[in-house]
């Protein structure tokens, strides 16, 4: 058996384990810890090749895990190598065709929309050819260069000759894969962050003055990060705003916070609250009444990250939008409510689906009657990014 044959086994074994219960780079990780026998060429060609059979989704249900894998590193990869010449000499021929093309060739075995069969539960503005296009290719790396560090970054970003775009004023794309703490110190001068992610409080910076014009206390906007995660919407909120901010941070998860607590370090965040609570628990109150912000980056079933995560995609089920949905309503109930009168509600997921996201946004409107200022599902197909969707509220 040659090794590109022993590859290729090796991955199907591989998949065949793997039952999605953790990220596939942290369960891949742990198992090459324990098989010695792979060099680090090995590892890197098992994983690409695991990926690019995630990557197809749902596609060739009825194919073998081998067959979905040789056709899956055809449609994701770009350049001819030797595992697809010795493989299938015929596909390494034509693996410079344009994607497209290369669907032509396989439309007898698939289509694309095959990849992800369940259009009905897409937002209105996603395209379900469009989507399951990125999927078939990693999204870049982006950075976001904080304000202070603007000019020290750019000139550190000219010396590195990274491969690399400066896509806006404060946003960089580099290549997947890149090693940034390399070039940067990150959280200091810039923070990663999807493209998109940086997006999501621009109506805030837009129209900071007419919505947050009254009622500022001495010690700044009142502001509660409900799902802060590790607290990257927090750091991006402190760099936009202008003003001084009361900044509450919380999370359900202890470790999460306790990383939150080093980025703030390095991001030289010193003033601000912290609690550790599921707020999606009926009997949940905040430490603090009242807020004049509340930014809900809500739990969710990460749709619009799964250029990043394909695995995630091969995993799904529909019951599982219900079962964040209802995680939703919860937070949102146990949330809006500790919102001052004239407050800014921001209600984000990474998510594709119509129910985490319109659907979500009329029962805030409706339920809690707020008014809808803005919302937007960020589209981050054709830039090979997340997709976010954002809407923001008014009491």
């Amino acid at each position: 058996m040659s090794r590109f044959h022993s590859y290729i086994n090796t991955s199907a074994k591989l998949i065949a384990k793997y039952k999605g219960e953790k990220p596939f780079a942290v369960f891949i990780k742990v198992l090459f810890a324990k098989e010695k026998k792979y060099g680090s060429k090995d590892r890197k060609q098992i994983s690409s090749l695991c990926y690019n059979y995630f990557r197809l989704g749902f596609a060739m249900k009825d194919s073998s895990v081998e067959q979905k894998i040789i056709v899956a590193t055809f449609l994701c990869e770009h350049a001819p190598s030797e595992f697809l010449q010795k493989i299938s000499p015929e596909l390494n021929e034509k693996i410079n065709w344009p994607l497209y093309k290369k669907f032509l060739l396989l439309k007898d075995q698939f289509l694309i929309t095959d990849i992800f069969p369940f259009k009905n539960l897409l937002s209105q503005r996603v395209n379900i050819e469009t989507y399951c296009l990125s999927i078939l290719e990693q999204p870049f790396l982006f950075l976001r260069i904080r304000p202070q560090c603007r000019i020290t970054t750019l000139k550190k970003l000219e010396k590195s000759k990274l491969d690399c775009q400066l896509i806006s004023e404060d946003c960089i794309q580099l290549s997947p894969g890149t090693n940034a703490e390399d070039f940067f110190s990150i959280d200091k001068e810039v923070v990663v962050q999807d493209h998109n992610s940086q997006q999501v409080l621009n109506y805030l910076q837009l129209n900071e003055r007419t919505l947050f014009d009254k009622e500022i206390s001495a010690q700044g906007l009142s502001v509660w990060d409900c799902c802060a995660a590790s607290g990257g919407k927090s750091i991006l909120l402190v760099d936009i705003l202008k003003q001084k901010i009361d900044l509450t941070v919380s999370d359900i998860r202890l470790s999460i916070v306790l990383n939150l607590h080093q980025r703030f370090k390095r991001a030289n965040i010193k003033q601000y609250k912290y609690f550790i609570a599921d707020i999606g628990n009926i009997q949940f109150t905040p430490p603090a009444t009242n807020y004049q912000l509340i930014i809900c980056d809500a739990p969710c079933t990460g749709s619009g990250t799964w250029g990043r995560t394909p695995e995630q995609l091969c995993f799904f089920d529909e019951s599982t939008v219900k079962e964040f949905t209802e995680k939703q309503k919860r937070i949102v109930s146990n949330t809006v409510p500790h919102l001052k009168e004239g407050g800014i509600f921001v209600y984000i997921t990474c998510s594709v689906f119509k129910q985490e996201n319109e659907a979500i946004a009329d029962f805030v409107a409706d339920e809690f009657n707020l008014k809808l200022l803005h919302q937007e599902i960020l589209m981050g197909t054709d830039k090979k990014a997340d997709t976010m969707f954002v809407a923001v509220f008014k009491k």
